[in-house]
């Protein structure tokens, strides 16, 4: 029988309608909150070198994202987003991929980038905007990427890495075509991991990648960070269907929802999403489900739309001590060295904030340099009339207008 409608050819007598709600979806947890293995549960294969590395990175972040929010109350940076509450669910993920997989992120996974190689420099250099930044002083602060390690630059607006990471995951996929029979001839090589928050999944571009992805299989892992709260709207009053990981069956798409705050649960269910997606060439959505202990940024004041109470409840359930916990029963952390470590990381980044602030900014020309291989008239029009208006107002670019040749 011809199916061109594709669907389902289950047929019914009765008059009745599926609930919104009957699909129920469970939460992937391994780790209890005192760091034992759950019963029933299976931890995954991860060694100590690797669970090293993923913890170090959580207890860098947490503290560069301590140091960096005060420096922009003090007025030293302009903008921030911490990772707070998020960490395992980002850094774990980002654990289980391979070097060479693409990130794309939204813009609260500094975890995932450091765990790759990014330095405390590197950090320092962006936020600040300074000339030694990759992005040469073009883009906001945390707005990081590095093509090195396979991070593609961070934009403000919501959504639009979701499409792009379903087409950059199907050029990776073509590689692996065979011309005669249009099937996969090997094991890809490499998948590409999308980041975003369950208010980017109210964006038209989240709809339209994950078709995309379905119905082109494309080898993309799409991570749904459900924290909660899309800066300040709840997500109750976001959707009412059972979270993002619905979507992802009713968009055919193999799906898991994992704690967000289980290292060990984020590792296992990303490991094996990649699994399928290299074997199979297909999309995965993972959602995460955490609480984002901090601001939406340092714009934001969450004591206008959350309580002191529902934040202390979750401060409980920190995805770093959880893990740290499970660490020193394994004998693999020791308690006397960490702090010691913490304190070390704290002077560094201090120290690190003090070098970068003190760097030159980018010089003006930087604005139109690599934009075409030479400026074409209309830009380099525009670029004289921004060094005649800053020479006319010195006062308003006091560090740019000295530099003007």
């Amino acid at each position: 029988m011809t199916n061109p409608n594709n669907i389902s050819l289950n047929i019914s007598h009765a008059l009745e309608f599926i609930d919104g709600h009957a699909l129920n979806i469970p939460t992937l947890k391994i780790l209890s909150e005192d760091g034992d293995i759950l019963d029933g549960a299976t931890a995954p294969d991860l060694d100590k070198e690797t669970a090293l590395r993923i913890y170090s990175t959580m207890r860098f972040i947490r503290l560069l994202d301590e140091r960096m929010q005060a420096a922009q109350r003090q007025g030293r940076i302009s903008f921030y987003m911490q990772c707070l509450g998020e960490e395992a669910a980002i850094t774990a993920s980002a654990a289980a991929l391979k070097q060479e997989d693409m990130i794309m992120a939204q813009y609260r996974e500094q975890a995932a980038l450091h765990y790759r190689g990014f330095s405390l420099e590197q950090f320092m250099n962006q936020l600040f905007s300074n000339e030694k930044d990759l992005g040469k002083g073009r883009q906001m602060p945390v707005h990081y990427g590095s093509n090195e390690l396979h991070y593609l630059t961070i934009s403000s607006p919501l959504g639009t890495q979701i499409p792009q990471a379903t087409g950059y995951a199907y050029g990776q996929k073509l590689k692996h075509i065979d011309a005669q029979s249009g099937e996969l001839s090997s094991e890809i090589d490499n998948v590409t991991i999308c980041y975003f928050g369950e208010g980017a999944a109210s964006e038209g571009d989240f709809h339209a990648g994950l078709n995309m992805a379905a119905v082109h299989k494309a080898p993309v892992l799409f991570f749904a960070r459900n924290n909660g709260y899309a800066i300040s709207t709840p997500a109750d009053e976001q959707f009412k269907g059972d979270g993002i990981a619905s979507r992802g069956v009713g968009y055919g798409i193999k799906t898991i929802r994992v704690d967000g705050a289980d290292t060990l649960a984020v590792y296992a269910a990303t490991q094996k999403a990649r699994e399928i997606a290299v074997t199979t060439g297909e999309p995965v959505l993972i959602e995460s489900i955490a609480y984002r202990l901090g601001a939406h940024s340092t714009s934001d004041d969450p004591s206008g739309y959350r309580t002191k109470d529902e934040e202390a409840e979750f401060k409980s359930n920190c995805p770093v001590a959880r893990f740290k916990a499970w660490l020193l029963k394994q004998g693999w952390l020791n308690e006397e060295e960490d702090e010691a470590q913490k304190d070390k990381i704290r002077e560094e980044i201090l120290a690190a904030l003090k070098v970068a602030e003190k760097i030159q900014k980018p010089a003006l020309e930087e604005l139109v340099s690599d934009v075409y291989d030479t400026p074409i008239p209309a830009l380099q029009k525009q670029y004289e009339e921004l060094k005649e208006h800053i020479k006319q107002h010195p006062d308003a670019y006091p560090i740019t207008a000295g530099r003007i040749k």
